[in-house]
């Protein structure tokens, strides 16, 4: 029998697992990690599934159906064992797996500590505690290339790992609908940036009209 200690759902899972939400539940429609139900999001996947779903989209599609089964049977046979055997020639570092997702976890879990969502402040988006910056908004300046010492200079209320916490926190919430524009959570671009297409010349912020 499995001990769950800790449950994730799929979301938190892809987060965690570093892989596409998408790849989860077709990894759980394949049944190559189980399907347990969950009392909020109808499916729910513990660290062992997690592990499974590393290995199976590191290493584990490149072996046939009936290697691949051995492999996962010997990983529950032997929890404790830092490498198994998949092949003749292929030996899986378990214990760097689940290193990673153990540091991966954590992280969201220290992320899930540093947010609230307060009806009237910005609109009830989640923000850092302490401050009225957006989670989502700080991970969408990432995205757009942003560093953090950029954003902890523009944000001074932010710490450098609070910014670098956002990318899993937003990976494992996916907000559904249209993303809300920065304008819309009362936030304001400091800085613009042009850039030029082939050899046309974008007028800068700084050019004057002739």
């Amino acid at each position: 029998m499995v001990t769950v200690s800790h449950a994730y759902t799929p979301a938190e899972a892809a987060a965690v697992s570093e892989i596409a939400i998408k790849s989860v539940h077709n990894a759980i429609d394949k049944r190559i990690v189980a399907n347990r139900p969950s009392s909020t999001e109808g499916r729910a996947l513990t660290e062992e599934d997690l592990l499974r779903l590393k290995l199976w989209y590191g290493v584990g599609s490149i072996l046939s159906a009936e290697r691949r089964k051995r492999l996962f049977d010997t990983i529950d046979e032997n929890p404790g064992a830092d490498t198994v055997r998949a092949d003749d020639y292929l030996i899986i570092d378990v214990a760097r797996a689940r290193e990673q997702l153990a540091t991966r976890a954590e992280a969201l879990r220290e992320a899930e500590k540093l947010i609230q969502s307060v009806k009237g402040v910005v609109g009830g988006e989640p923000v850092f505690k302490g401050t009225r910056v957006p989670m989502r908004a700080i991970a969408a300046m990432k995205a757009q290339g942003a560093s953090t010492e950029e954003i902890v200079e523009g944000y001074p209320s932010l710490t450098g790992r609070m910014v670098e916490l956002a990318d899993i926190w937003t990976a494992a919430h996916p907000v559904r609908g249209r993303p809300r524009k920065l304008s819309e959570l009362g936030l304001t671009v400091k800085s613009e940036k042009r850039l030029r297409l082939g050899n046309e010349r974008v007028p800068q912020l700084s050019d004057k009209p002739s």
